[in-house]
């Protein structure tokens, strides 16, 4: 039996912590209980000493002194405080004014304002219950495909997962050893993909099934001019002189960004990218102004309606992403300082009320403690695992399999998929992360790509029956019975769960595929990365002989830092004294 136990040590700690997951207890407790469990094991049956535990403790400080998941309550917070602001509900209208004349129209406005919540709140909870409540009636009132409308909400509503500041993507830097700001960068391009996919399919849906994604129909139509037009021309034009303003500055930016902070090299295609959607939206917002306060009547009332609703998110994107991209400021400071833009924003919409800031406290309050305890207890789990060698016994499980670093991304992905559909992210992002992340770093694996990688995955984990997430809030949300449209007066059916779960199936299909690209092409990630620091040794050694007070005749002076002599080759200490010897 002892030596059943030793040579099964390993394989029996994930039984122990599957009998503790099934028997109904917390994650985190079940994590801590069953580290503790066999650690008690292992030191009677003495594969490690009695006084491992005594460093326990050390890491649990260790966890609580983390600076980097001081940005999940700010990121929390700036969410909530948005949401009851309702900046998605004015966002959902303007832009289904916007796009609402086209078949697809709704769809793709909430595509867009899912992909705005997401780089401004971080949250997929906010982001799919407001769409869920907002858009979902007008999309049924209109005659959408249920399918296509319930897939829609799910599907945007968690680009919070994949676009920063995500949660998530903080969550795996912490846990892969990486800086925030890097995962940050190389999640951009494949989050923006995500999104451009999601409206080609869309686009798609519109051509070949149109009566599926009616537009909406002209009494709908709330922002037109005296003279019936849409104004749509005018915020065609103001879009295309903001874009040319936009454009230019980004051929000047690397060599401004040269002279005002002393650079010497080229700035990052994503900080590029946000400095030059802020301008582009700066010049948009002082012209529509200009028509405002001056009378002009050069700007129609969509066109400024548009850019009075889109600018405040775009600057607090700035704040947060911004600054981030830029090295002005770190995560948390950036999350720090998005929060208190959300608050600003909120308080000069009149919308920030003693309630709404007691709620976005309690929030994130929970949200902060619970993500601690399953880092904490994840923590206990690994301290045991690791003593018995379990990172060892994860590489010789992955030794085997054929196709190198490739074969072991697309196994890891079908581990993570299926894992996703019983599980939470943090769950998957806690536990098995830590021990597949020694593996991807022994087979020459970037960790930035594959923690974007397994994010754009986890994404899943919120659509795939029978637990995805965002597929319970929408369902919290949508209509349970028949009831009568308040605008239509004409009978709506209720929204059943088969509808919202069928409508996820499509959009599954196309995180996959952008899975599947990422994998193929990993610069989509790596490209973005600033390049590593080379260290010129030869020049270190020169300045540091160079230093005042060095005696140059310590060591040898020709080669102070070389190999010992010859003769001392095989003893590098020298033999001791005769006398020693005896």
């Amino acid at each position: 039996m002892i030596d059943f136990l030793t040579n099964n040590f390993v394989p029996l700690m994930f039984l122990g912590l599957f009998v503790f997951l099934i028997m109904g207890f917390p994650v985190a407790f079940s994590l801590a209980a069953t580290g503790l469990f066999f650690g008690l094991i292992g030191m009677e049956l003495g594969l490690f000493p009695a006084s491992l535990f005594n460093a326990l403790p050390l890491r649990v400080f260790g966890i609580m002194q983390n600076d980097t998941l001081l940005a999940i309550p700010f990121f929390t917070i700036m969410g909530i405080v948005l949401e009851r602001s309702r900046m998605a509900e004015d966002l959902l209208e303007t832009i289904g004014q916007v796009f609402g004349p086209v078949r697809g129209g709704l769809g793709v406005a909430v595509i867009l304002v899912g992909a705005l919540l997401a780089a401004t709140t971080g949250v997929v909870s906010a982001a799919v219950i407001s769409m869920g409540l907002i858009s979902l009636p007008i999309m049924l009132r209109y005659g959408y495909n249920r399918s296509i409308a319930t897939g829609t909400i799910t599907a945007s509503g968690t680009l919070a997962q994949a676009l920063p500041p995500s949660l998530v993507l903080i969550v795996l830097a912490d846990q892969l050893g990486r800086s925030v700001g890097d995962m940050y960068a190389g999640a951009l391009i494949p989050g923006l993909m995500l999104v451009g996919l999601y409206l080609l399919f869309i686009f798609a849906v519109a051509m070949v099934k149109p009566h599926w994604v009616p537009a909406l129909p002209p009494e709908a139509r709330i922002y037109n001019e005296p003279n019936g037009a849409s104004g749509h021309k005018s915020l065609i034009v103001l879009m295309g002189l903001s874009g040319v303003v936009g454009y230019v500055w980004s051929l000047f930016h690397s060599d401004l960004m040269k002279q005002w902070l002393g650079r010497t090299s080229d700035a990052p295609r994503d900080e590029t990218f946000i400095m030059s959607l802020l301008v582009a939206a700066l010049f948009a917002l002082v012209l529509a102004l200009g028509n405002k306060l001056l009378r002009l009547n050069l700007v129609s009332r969509l066109a400024q309606q548009v850019t009075f609703v889109l600018i405040p998110p775009l600057l607090l994107i700035f704040l947060v992403l911004g600054t981030i991209f830029l090295g002005i400021a770190t995560p948390t400071e950036g999350g720090a300082m998005g929060a208190v833009g959300a608050l600003i924003m909120a308080f000069v919409r009149g919308r920030l009320t003693l309630q709404v800031l007691k709620q976005a406290l309690e929030n994130s309050t929970k949200l902060s403690i619970f993500v601690m305890f399953i880092l904490i207890g994840s923590t206990v789990f690994s301290f045991t695992f690791n003593a018995a060698d379990g990172h060892i016994w994860v590489e010789h499980l992955f030794d085997k399999l054929p196709g190198g670093q490739i074969g072991f991304l697309v196994f890891v992905n079908l581990l993570v998929f299926a894992l996703g559909f019983f599980i939470d992210f943090f769950e998957i992002a806690f536990i098995v992360v830590p021990l597949l992340a020694p593996v991807a770093e022994k087979l020459d694996i970037n960790l930035i790509w594959f923690g974007i990688i397994i994010a754009m995955n986890l994404q899943t984990s919120f659509l795939t029956p029978p637990f995805g997430f965002a597929l319970f809030y929408l369902r919290s949300v949508a209509a349970r019975n028949d009831y009568v449209d308040e605008v239509t007066k004409k009978p709506i059916k209720r929204v059943t769960t088969e509808q919202i779960y069928k409508g996820s199936i499509a959009f599954i299909i196309l995180q996959i595929i952008m899975v599947a690209v990422l994998i193929w092409q990993p610069t989509l990630v790596t490209g973005q990365l600033a390049p590593p620091v080379e260290v010129d040794a030869d020049a270190v050694r020169e300045k540091l002989l160079n230093l005042p007070g060095l005696d140059s005749g310590w060591g040898d002076a020709g080669n102070p830092w070389g190999e010992p002599a010859e003769e001392e080759s095989n003893n590098p200490w020298g033999d001791p004294p005769a006398d020693a010897k005896e």
